[in-house]
This record gives C-alpha cells, structure tokens and sequence, in this order.
C-alpha cells in the first residue's frame, strides 16, 4: 500500500484515500470502544468479587453498556462491510469508487 490507494483488489478494484480514511477512522472508533468494553469487564469482575450488594446492583448498568457497545461494534463492522463492497464496485464513467455519486455531468 504505497501513495493514496490500494489496488490490486478483486476485479481491478481501486481504493482511494477518501475510503481508506473511512475505513480508518471506523477502526479507530471499534478500538476506542473495544478498549473501554475492557475496563467495564474488569470493574464488573471486580464487584462481582467484592460480593458488596451495591457493586453487584451497579453492574446491572455496566453489562447494560457494556452489551450497548457490543451492538455498536457490530453496527461499525456491517457499515465497514458494505463500504468496502462498494468500493469494490466497477466505477462507470469515471465515478469514484466510494459509493458516492457515480454519474457527473461532462465538464
């Protein structure tokens, strides 16, 4: 991977810097809560031992985030998927491969 794109993907697909950025910034955003879903997973352990009634009643809340984060790092891989599908579409008339608007009018 060298310069703005990635080429060399299945049917002469190419990718630009607009969707390798996107793609990016969703791992970035998988990893920010996939650290966080950590630390929740270490407090709950934590009450869970601590047999304290009010730190087992607050990790109703943590594993209620904690499954709310789960669903979200879900979501950003299924939207991931279908934006790399996409831009692994044939692009005609020079449309970007993004998934943007395709169809521009001659200039």
């Amino acid at each position: 991977m060298e310069g703005d794109s990635f080429s060399g993907l299945g049917n002469g697909g190419q990718l630009d810097s607009r969707v390798l950025q996107s793609f990016q910034k969703s791992f970035v955003q998988v990893q920010h809560i996939l650290d966080h879903n950590r630390m929740l997973i270490n407090e709950i352990n934590q009450n869970h031992e601590s047999k304290i009634p009010d730190n087992l009643g607050r990790n109703v809340g943590l594993i209620r985030e904690l499954n709310n984060n789960i669903r979200r790092v879900v979501d950003l891989y299924a939207d991931l998927s279908v934006s790399f599908a996409r831009s692994m579409e044939p692009s005609s008339e020079g449309g970007d491969s993004a998934g943007h608007k395709r169809n521009r009018p001659p200039g």
